[in-house]
């Protein structure tokens, strides 16, 4: 069985796919407009590495930025809120956490096909193995330590201190995040799993906490939603 090297597949840009291009004059003309500094030509690549909204690579003869989309089509209710992304990344920048500057949100789907946002473009590296191959174990005790401490510093914050009182409901979290999965599940569901079935009965509906401190949680910490840099990690 061929073994597929996830660093060599997901690294790096690709051309979009034809239902995920976008207009590079409209979008140019229309981020000059918005963006501060910001003059074409633009060149507009996919990043390759997987995302549940499409990101890209725009390039201007004098600085980067990364897109971030709604995926065309029919979605989930609920999913895709690049929206909520933009708040809560502008929420945690202005408090000096390693988050990329975000620059621009636009919801008029006439721009780019769907909503999207802007932010500023963080070079550095991206691990697509969690054992990180090619590394050494002080490299890897590093990037984990440094992304330990970025997840344990994002706990801390009080959401309603910088501005996110509103972001979301704090009470019965797990319970209203069992029911999303679930309802979400049967959306898209095409045959009966009974391990599914047991574990959103069973597994969780009947064995989650009464009560829990509201905090911000980053519901996905694998390494690859992480990139290293040189003294720091910065969250995906």
């Amino acid at each position: 069985m061929t073994t597929l090297d996830r660093q060599q597949v997901f690294s790096g840009t690709k051309e979009a796919a034809p239902a995920l291009r976008l207009d590079a004059a409209q979008l140019s003309d229309y981020l000059a407009r918005h963006i501060a500094g910001f003059a074409g030509p633009l060149t507009v690549k996919q990043f390759k590495g997987g995302q549940s909204n499409p990101t890209y690579l725009l390039e201007t003869p004098a600085r980067r930025y990364v897109l971030r989309r709604k995926p065309p089509g029919r979605l989930l209710p609920s999913a895709h809120a690049v929206d909520r992304e933009y708040r809560v990344i502008r929420a945690l920048h202005a408090q000096g956490f390693p988050v990329a500057e975000p620059l621009l949100l636009c919801a008029d789907e006439a721009v780019a096909g769907t909503a999207f946002y802007v932010m500023s473009y963080v070079d550095g590296r991206v691990f697509w193995e969690p054992q990180m191959p090619g590394s050494n174990a002080a490299e890897r005790a590093a990037v984990y330590d440094a992304m330990n401490n970025t997840i344990a510093r994002l706990h801390a914050f009080d959401p309603a201190a910088i501005g996110l009182a509103d972001f979301g409901k704090g009470e019965n979290y797990v319970a209203r995040q069992v029911d999303r999965w679930s309802k979400q599940y049967r959306a898209s569901q095409t045959e009966r799993i009974d391990a599914m079935e047991r574990l959103a009965t069973l597994n969780l509906a009947e064995r989650r906490p009464s009560r829990i401190k509201e905090l911000l949680l980053y519901s996905h910490p694998a390494l690859d939603r992480r990139i290293a840099r040189a003294r720091a990690a910065v969250s995906g």
